[in-house]
């Protein structure tokens, strides 16, 4: 009998997760702080899509159309289920890899994107994405691929085969994946307590199993236990994107662009002087002991004039996503975490304070009255948007068309939080992107859509719907018996969305 898991793990589903880096209105910012020409995004592709959520809210949240595949037809049919709701048009299968890439009825595409899954596949399934990104993606176009990488992942490489082989060789038939996965995690305390010399020479190992054992099992299933897993070397995933035409562009991650919080002034210096871009990258993750990496890569890279680069940077138009007082003034860097200058920090911030869409020229010309130049203006923003405090807005016409979808998908998953809390992710049409909303949060904005005005009101809903499920309010890990007291904690949670989450999201239109 034909294995169409092709050794992925099947019988646990994938987590509910959120990726950002797959939204291709990304990759505009990271592309011009490079001076790179990014690809206007009209068709994409995300491969190996697992539950849906990103994919069916960048299909909501834009003008893009999307196609995608996920082995597992439990998985997309809930991708399926999003994405009829939200009208957005997005065209989901469950085929293979080999079956979808194979395919000659889909378009050209402009982007495609795979989170992850390139470091839990076999060589064949690779051989297959390749081929399918050569004669697909357009030139000009760009491919997202996030995956482990060495040398971050050397220490955990011979622990993880011991795990896994232990799932397999020491279970009983019957054991459920998550039985075997706790009892493999129980082994390794064990193993570890007993302080071998292997723990003695990488002693981060049992940091990370301690870590492995406070992770939803269902993530674990899918990280570790998977038949094929790979981190991979920076170099070698170079030699399998020449083979589909790519050059290397960028990283998705903001923070990686700006060299003074990822080196020393001795190691960028270094890395200066080496005269390879391919080969300075490699030692780039040895600097950084890097263990995965978000990547963009293009098919055919052209360099954009300074002038012209200067001009398209001016013209974006950006968003404080964070209240203006909410926002920290450090940042967690492969140095430690780093304080920002409250000098250029703090400008920058007050002409973004408005929580209006802005451009890049209009925040420069407020910030020269506190002389903060430009080159220091443009790493700020690339560091507060990797943390999440400010975010690249779309076209007015964009954020009109989307928001229709987004609302009719958002309402969906709101409703869905009546039940549970898998899903801590909202559309908003004015970034394209997926916001963080939790499960009473978005009960509240449920409330508030059904004519709730108070945070007593919202809270009452909430309780309602939790009640209704059968469900209790829990407070540090107990069940709450009495009303009265959960009332009074929601009412207490409900004033606190009011203050501050609730601004964010009328600003973000997810309100």
């Amino acid at each position: 009998m034909t294995d169409w898991t092709s050794g992925y793990v099947s019988d646990i589903s994938y987590t509910y997760g959120y990726y950002p880096e797959l939204q291709p209105n990304r990759l505009r910012l990271a592309f011009l702080e490079r001076g790179v020409a990014a690809p206007t995004v009209a068709n994409a592709c995300e491969l190996g899509f697992g539950q849906g959520i990103s994919v069916n809210v960048h299909a909501a949240a834009s003008n893009v159309k999307w196609w995608g595949t996920d082995f597992n037809p439990t998985q997309a049919a809930f991708a399926q289920e999003l994405a009829a709701v939200s009208g957005a048009g997005a065209q989901l299968f469950d085929q293979s890899f080999e079956d979808f890439c194979s395919r000659t009825d889909l378009p050209d595409f402009d982007y495609i994107g795979l989170h992850g899954i390139w470091s839990w596949i076999s060589d064949a399934n690779r051989t297959h994405i390749a081929n399918f990104v050569a004669r697909k993606l357009r030139p000009g176009g760009v491919l997202y691929v996030s995956y482990n990488v060495l040398p971050g992942w050397a220490q955990m490489v011979p622990m993880r085969h011991l795990l896994t082989r232990h799932a397999d060789m020491l279970s009983a038939p019957a054991d459920k994946l998550v039985q075997r996965i706790d009892r493999s995690l129980e082994f390794a305390d064990t193993l570890l307590q007993l302080k071998p010399a292997y723990a003695k020479a990488h002693p981060a190992v049992a940091d990370r199993i301690t870590q492995m054992r406070k992770h939803n099992r269902h993530y674990l299933a899918h990280e570790y236990f998977n038949r094929d897993w790979l981190p991979m070397h920076f170099l070698d995933m170079a030699d399998w994107m020449h083979r589909a035409k790519l050059d290397f562009a960028c990283s998705a991650q903001y923070f990686d662009l700006v060299e003074p919080v990822n080196y020393t002034q001795e190691q960028s210096a270094f890395l200066k002087g080496l005269p390879d871009p391919m080969f300075r990258e490699a030692v780039r993750d040895f600097m950084v002991n890097a263990q995965f990496r978000r990547d963009f890569w293009v098919k055919g890279l052209r360099p954009v004039p300074p002038m012209e680069r200067t001009q398209n940077v001016k013209a974006l138009r950006l968003l404080l996503s964070t209240r203006r007082d909410a926002v920290t003034l450090k940042a967690a860097t492969p140095l430690g975490e780093a304080a920002l200058n409250e000098d250029v920090y703090g400008p920058v911030l007050d002409a973004l304070a408005s929580r209006k869409p802005v451009t890049v020229a209009q925040v420069e010309k407020e910030v020269e009255k506190k002389k903060v130049t430009f080159g220091q203006l443009m790493q700020a923003i690339l560091i507060l948007a990797g943390k999440g405090d400010l975010q690249v807005v779309q076209d007015d016409k964009v954020t009109a068309k989307a928001k229709p979808q987004c609302e009719r998908l958002n309402r969906h998953i709101m409703g869905m939080a009546r039940a549970g809390g898998d899903i801590t992710t909202l559309a908003s049409p004015v970034t394209g992107t997926g916001v963080s909303v939790g499960r009473f949060e978005q009960l509240f904005l449920l409330a508030r859509q059904e004519g709730a005005k108070t945070p007593q009101q919202m809270a009452q809903h909430a309780l309602d719907a939790i009640h209704a499920q059968g469900q209790r309010l829990m407070r540090e890990g107990k069940a709450v018996d009495d009303d009265a007291e959960s009332l009074a904690h929601l009412v207490e949670q409900a004033k606190k969305f009011e203050a501050d989450a609730l601004p964010t999201l009328v600003a973000l239109q997810v309100a």
